[in-house]
């Protein structure tokens, strides 16, 4: 019995590899999505407003609207850098936020498969084959794809058996708690505020976070240091921000890649895309919107090999996404180069936090996912602050 064939085989239901699908279905193409159910991403869940316009998502699947953002040092000094009237961070909840986005996929077309991915196989024929189960210890089952787009996440088995290099992609570890959010405001907790720690207790080498997602908060952490207890540091800070009570609705933990690829396809008929493709920004690990236009980027790219057959067009998803995303990616990272290396170093970063032309840029930026090009001598100004800063030339308290 020959394997039924499909234009596109799309391994992952996240954000990435629901929106390769959905536009994929919506160019004409046949669009098989296997997903693997019961998992949910460790997620802050904070998406900007560009990517509810970008992308048409409504509004009724935010679960909260962030005004500002408060940023603590290793001392307790805590800077708030209030959002203003450029925007708001929403909050998702990914449980709710992914499955919407795959049964939008299903209603552009694409046809959803639950199950496990094994492997791509090759033979004699032009297509690759796509392996899976339906569930643990089953059957293997076959189909078919002209094209394999994995979106599986960091990690990917999809780009580790394809692509050379991938299994080397640097990751941070995140780990987070859903609890039931306290009943009222307070200092310690704001249902309009997304809270970021930058303490080495908490966090060697990241930062630990509590995001509010209406009647639920993300409680969590990252960190690339193997011998360090996630789960510890999550219990100190609940207990130091009298959390602890709250009720623990789950909790889930993942790699997050922090480097994009150097390479997504494999010059034949596979791409990846997503997590799998390293696109979540250093410094601050944001990666749903990076996911989504990842996953856009690499279905035009798939598209137009699919129509064309020359698999360099495959190439356009990455160079596309660099050219519009690399700079900012730079910058992110070294900011996390520098400035998460010692508590010293995190002690300043937050105090250049409390500059209003730090907060000014740093918010439109986020909401526009460029740099602003718009105030020069802004930029200049921040530059020297910056450096004052790296140097010890200012002090880290006021």
């Amino acid at each position: 019995m020959r394997e039924k064939i499909y234009d596109a085989v799309v391994v992952g239901g996240g954000p990435s590899g629901a929106t390769a699908a959905t536009d994929l279905a919506l160019a004409g193409h046949s669009v098989l999505l296997l997903e693997r159910g019961g998992r949910i991403k460790p997620c802050g869940g904070a998406v900007p407003p560009r990517l509810m316009e970008d992308f048409d998502v409504p509004q009724s699947l935010l679960v909260a609207r962030a005004r500002s953002a408060r940023m603590i040092a290793p001392s307790g000094r805590a800077v708030d850098m209030p959002v203003g009237e450029i925007g708001y961070v929403g909050m998702v909840d990914r449980e709710e936020f992914d499955e919407w986005l795959r049964e939008r996929a299903r209603y552009s077309g694409a046809e959803r498969l639950e199950g496990t991915f094994e492997k791509v196989e090759r033979d004699d024929e032009a297509h690759p084959i796509v392996t899976f189960r339906r569930q643990r210890g089953g059957p293997i089952e076959r189909v078919r794809a002209r094209c394999v787009i994995g979106a599986d996440g960091a990690r990917s088995a999809v780009a580790k058996q394809c692509l050379p290099g991938a299994e080397r992609v640097p990751c941070v570890f995140a780990y987070h708690e859903i609890i039931k959010s306290p009943e009222e405001d307070s200092d310690a907790y704001d249902h309009s505020r997304c809270d970021v720690f930058y303490q080495g207790k908490l966090s060697p080498d990241f930062y630990a976070w509590v995001f509010p997602h209406g009647e639920t908060a993300s409680v969590g952490v990252g960190s690339a240091n193997k011998g360090f207890s996630l789960r510890g540091a999550i219990s100190t800070m609940r207990a130091d921000l009298g959390l602890t009570r709250c009720e623990t609705v789950r909790r889930e933990g993942a790699p997050i890649p922090l480097k994009p690829l150097k390479r997504w396809d494999n010059g034949a008929d596979v791409i990846v895309a997503g997590d799998a493709a390293g696109v979540v920004a250093p410094a601050s690990g944001e990666g749903i919107y990076y996911a989504m236009t990842g996953g856009r980027m690499v279905a035009e790219a798939a598209s137009e090999f699919l129509k064309t057959g020359e698999a360099k067009a495959l190439k356009k998803a990455r160079s596309r996404f660099m050219r519009e995303h690399g700079k900012v990616f730079w910058v992110l990272g070294m900011m996390q180069y520098f400035w998460y290396s010692s508590d010293k170093r995190r002690e300043r970063f937050v105090t250049m936090c409390d500059d209003k032309d730090v907060q000014q840029l740093t918010w439109q930026a986020y909401m526009n996912k460029k740099l602003v090009r718009a105030k020069p001598m802004a930029h200049v100004k921040i530059f020297l602050k910056d450096t004052a800063h790296l140097l010890g030339l200012r002090e880290a308290t006021r």
